[in-house]
């Protein structure tokens, strides 16, 4: 499976719920390689998405999301296929999520314990922000959708995390979920 084909799979998967600018760009049937090097965020704003999508997809057994570069693909998503308002709505949701997390932990979300980090994701997931349109819960879905996106479509998410097999073997219907150690593509 190749990066463009999994850019579109994904898409499916997320349906109705699917991002605009994401829908755009699969539309456009574009090669996620092409997406580096972004010019949308200064570099406090790349370092806070970076963590923040670490958070999302960390590393385990499998390089996270900071190891798949998964900031840069967000920064050129955000570059160039958000249209002007959808991108300023972006970055003043990030921007308010980082004003709150400056004043309540006095810190940068880069610099904070991973059990606050998670905390704070999780009052984002749920909307309890409340300097935040919806409670964040529209920003969470977005930074997630599009960390999902970079991850899988990158290098490291179609190679190590999942591996490529492209004759999988024979078909056992009754094999027993529990014993899948890692996910297959062909």
């Amino acid at each position: 499976m190749n990066r463009r084909e999994a850019f579109k799979n994904l898409g499916i998967m997320f349906g109705a719920n699917l991002l605009m600018p994401l829908r755009r760009a699969i539309s456009s049937n574009i090669d996620p390689n092409d997406l580096i090097n972004g010019s949308t965020f200064n570099q406090d704003q790349y370092n806070q998405v970076d963590a923040i999508s670490d958070v999302i997809i960390p590393a385990t057994d499998t390089p996270g999301a900071k190891a798949a570069k998964v900031a840069e693909f967000i920064d050129k998503m955000l570059s160039e296929w958000y249209e002007k308002d959808e991108k300023n709505a972006f970055i003043q949701e990030l921007n308010g999520f980082l004003s709150f997390i400056l004043k309540t932990h006095k810190d940068t979300f880069d610099n904070l314990d991973l059990d606050i980090q998670n905390q704070s994701i999780e009052l984002i997931n749920k909307g309890n922000i409340p300097s935040l349109s919806k409670g964040g819960k529209f920003f969470f879905n977005e930074i997630k959708q599009l960390t999902i996106f970079g991850y899988y479509t990158s290098f490291i998410g179609m190679t190590v995390e999942r591996r490529y097999l492209p004759n999988p073997g024979k078909y056992d219907g009754a094999y027993p979920y529990t014993n899948i150690k890692t996910l297959f593509t062909s």
